[in-house]
């Protein structure tokens, strides 16, 4: 029995908890990467505080902004569990997403401590936010930024990594947005010493697969709730505290996004009790569904590590992001002639950086709302354009 017929039961019971995915049959939203769909429950959260509890937090001591402010702490120790984080040093600190985040942390932490002729080491090939704020903190300090090496026709796996005795920081991606690839970081911290900080840009990986901070040594983990199932405008920075001094946000935080929060809290809840690995199996089966199909098409290039194409790959997995190009059709065409057949993908150059695709491509995002029909739908329209 394969991964989808033994899941099958279960996937469907989740799937009708999305109000979106449920009041639109004909359409198979393939686009989860860009931001995911939200389950009722997730809803739910957000009404029932907005219409029984809503207050501003730590400006009040009246019971309604006394709970919000509770509310708000509990939901940093569910981030601490989310992540597998068994530790009481760490600190939580909710931002509008991962952009923000990274850049709050090259900006509040890393650039006051940068001195000229420190470097950091630089994803270049990855998503445009983990690569800005640390060229903008280096650039404050006179500092250099080197680029990670990569190789994207292989792998990604560090093997050409040099640390330096002036780096100062590591800047990771977990799961590539574009090639859906683990980028092995757990092999990073052999590869940096034990002083070298990390940052962990987690946005196509929280909420997908399962993380667990006692076998990645990172000191900051950086995401994006709107990516897991949550409202859009929350995010989080983890940071372990233990390299460098403890991460404190500069200057003046303002109110939080209390309905923000409340609706990660809830998505967390949500995926803890579907359980992300099984979440994480189901994903990775659509993927190699797809993957299995599109190599069977000549018109198609499925671009990537073609290793890690295979289900047991040595190299590294794949996570539910597949990306690829018809040899004469367009991208941003092929997007809109899926889009005509309810099939709703992202097709454009994915927010990349400077070492990145240079050409548009078309990228399909599945999640767990999503079946093994309408990736076979998908499959059966591009197999009609060859």
């Amino acid at each position: 029995m394969t991964v989808l017929d033994d899941l099958g039961d279960w996937q469907c019971e989740l799937r009708k908890q999305f109000p979106m995915i449920e009041g639109n049959p004909d359409v198979a939203y393939l686009d989860s990467a860009a931001t995911s769909q939200k389950p009722q429950a997730v809803l739910d959260a957000v009404m029932d505080y907005l219409t029984t509890g809503n207050a501003n937090a730590a400006r009040g001591t009246y019971p309604w902004a006394n709970r919000t402010t509770a509310r708000i702490e509990q939901a940093r120790e569910q981030v601490r569990r989310f992540l597998g984080d068994m530790t009481d040093t760490s600190g939580v600190h909710f931002v509008s997403g991962t952009t923000e985040g990274l850049r709050a942390v090259a900006r509040d932490w890393l650039a006051p401590q940068l001195e000229p002729g420190d470097e950091i080491l630089v994803p270049f090939a990855d998503h445009t936010a983990n690569t800005l704020p640390w060229v903008e903190a280096a650039a404050l300090a006179a500092a250099a930024v080197r680029a990670i090496p990569y190789d994207v026709a292989h792998d990604y796996d560090h093997r050409n990594l040099v640390v330096g005795p002036r780096t100062r920081m590591i800047a990771a991606t977990h799961v590539h947005h574009v090639y859906g690839s683990d980028m092995n970081v757990h092999r990073l911290r052999a590869l940096a010493g034990p002083d070298v900080p990390i940052c962990l840009d987690a946005a196509q990986s929280a909420g997908h697969v399962p993380i667990s901070l006692d076998t990645l040594d990172v000191d900051f983990v950086v995401f994006s709730g709107h990516k897991m199932m949550a409202l859009p405008g929350i995010g989080a920075i983890w940071a372990r505290n233990r390299r460098g001094p403890a991460y404190a946000p500069a200057g003046w935080s303002g109110s939080p996004n209390t309905s923000g929060i409340i609706s990660l809290a809830a998505a967390m809840d949500w995926l803890d009790d579907a359980g992300l690995e099984r979440i994480a199996r189901w994903n990775q089966a659509l993927e190699l569904r797809l993957t299995s199909g599109l190599a069977a098409m000549p018109a198609y290039e499925i671009l990537g590590c073609q290793t890690s194409l295979a289900a047991d790959s040595p190299v590294q997995r794949r996570h539910s992001i597949v990306t690829f190009r018809h040899r004469s059709i367009g991208s941003n065409d092929l997007g809109f002639i899926l889009a005509s057949e309810g099939l709703l993908v992202r097709a454009d150059g994915h927010c990349q950086a400077e070492q990145g695709e240079k050409t548009s491509s078309v990228r399909v995002s599945p999640h767990i709302y999503n079946t093994p029909a309408e990736i076979d739908r998908l499959l059966r329209v591009l197999a009609r354009l060859q």
